[in-house]
């Protein structure tokens, strides 16, 4: 420990006879004595009403000896008032002791400031061109796994003994039974809403009856599987993921490839076809309680009567729009089980990667979703159906 002066031993116990004094004054603090290691701990709750109060005058007149530990504490004090807008007008310290807490405050770490810098248009297109990059590579990667799920199938369909009949059916459980109360209710008030609200415009210009046309076409065509592939997305693609990366911390799959046992065929083709298989029949459901729904609130908010509806919906709504919206469910299905598998397979050693990638899952697989629904919808104004 370097001091400003030598120290004075107590000759009964061999320490050092360290004690400082604070007094407050009436423009600031004044601290006498020896401010050491082994006294300082005793004066931090004065400098700390000294800096509450946002300093002022310090003297240090009465400093008979002054360690390292004590300049530390003195800068460390007089850096938090400076940030805080405040001011230590310092008094007294003998040439030794300025010396030594100039000593101090040049050893302390200097933050490191990060100017702000213009980006030039060059860093600009580089920043572009990765991210297009980042994106290719990514949709390259689902395109593999996708691949490597069709292939696995196939070699299932020839060798049917080595089907994970089990997995297929309790993960078509999860995905499938577990997620019709859900869609069903969400299904049934998109149905209550598209009715109410049509009902609301509609009426206005007499064509109440038209109301069964907006609910049939808007469920069977876009909202029904839409809104279920949503649902479904939360729920599946994080499940896969959570799942798939768990085993990956704890270096299961490493296990499998040490036994022979393909991760892929174990763990990706159970998920993805019960997705194929559930998804559908989720649809189907989902359109049943919307048109539930939107027949319930016609026939409380405008009078049209279960049997009107029906019959307005079996003479006016084509099949098309049944076509239409079916055509979509395994296109969705692939994937949301194509991003949570791959989502899984990229989680790192720590909770911090699977979280990130669970969340990353998710989101990605709503979003193509609803690009792959907008793709279709152009497709099918494109063909006149």
């Amino acid at each position: 420990m370097v001091t400003s002066a030598d120290s004075q031993i107590d000759p009964r116990t061999g320490h050092a006879q360290d004690r400082a004094t604070v007094e407050r004054v009436q423009d600031g603090l004044r601290i006498s004595g020896a401010l050491t290691v082994r006294s300082v701990s005793k004066v931090l709750g004065d400098l700390r009403s000294f800096e509450a109060a946002g300093g002022g005058a310090l003297d240090l007149s009465g400093l008979t000896r002054l360690d390292t530990a004590g300049a530390y504490a003195l800068e460390q004090m007089r850096r938090r008032i400076a940030q805080a807008g405040g001011e230590v007008r310092i008094a007294g310290l003998s040439s030794s002791q300025q010396a030594l807490w100039e000593r101090v405050a040049l050893s302390l770490p200097k933050p490191d400031i990060e100017t702000p810098r213009r980006r030039t248009l060059t860093e600009y297109l580089e920043l572009i061109g990765r991210s297009v990059a980042a994106s290719g590579s990514f949709i390259a990667e689902l395109l593999a796994m996708l691949g490597v799920f069709f292939a696995r199938l196939f070699d299932n369909l020839r060798h049917p003994r080595s089907f994970p009949m089990t997995a297929l059916v309790h993960h078509a459980e999860q995905v499938g039974w577990r997620a019709i109360p859900i869609v069903s209710l969400m299904a049934f008030l998109i149905g209550v809403v598209l009715a109410f609200q049509g009902a609301v415009q509609l009426r206005q210009f007499g064509a109440e009856i038209f109301v069964v046309d907006l609910i049939a076409i808007s469920i069977l065509r876009e909202l029904g599987i839409l809104l279920t592939a949503i649902i479904v997305a939360g729920r599946t693609a994080s499940s896969f993921t959570a799942a798939i990366g768990s085993m990956k911390m704890r270096e299961e799959i490493d296990a499998m490839n040490t036994l022979a046992i393909d991760p892929a065929n174990v763990l990706f083709v159970p998920r993805i076809l019960a997705l194929l298989i559930t998804l559908p029949i989720l649809g189907l459901i989902a359109n049943v309680m919307g048109l539930f729904g939107g027949a319930m609130m016609s026939w409380i908010e405008l009078g049209v009567s279960p049997a009107m509806f029906l019959s307005r919906l079996l003479e006016e709504t084509s099949i098309d729009h049944v076509i239409v919206g079916f055509s979509k469910a395994p296109v969705f299905a692939l994937i949301i089980g194509v991003i949570g598998c791959h989502a899984g397979m990229g989680v790192g050693g720590n909770a911090e990667s699977l979280g990130r990638q669970t969340s990353a899952a998710v989101v990605r697989a709503i979003f193509a979703v609803i690009v792959a629904d907008a793709l279709f919808s152009v497709f099918f104004a494109m063909m006149g159906i």
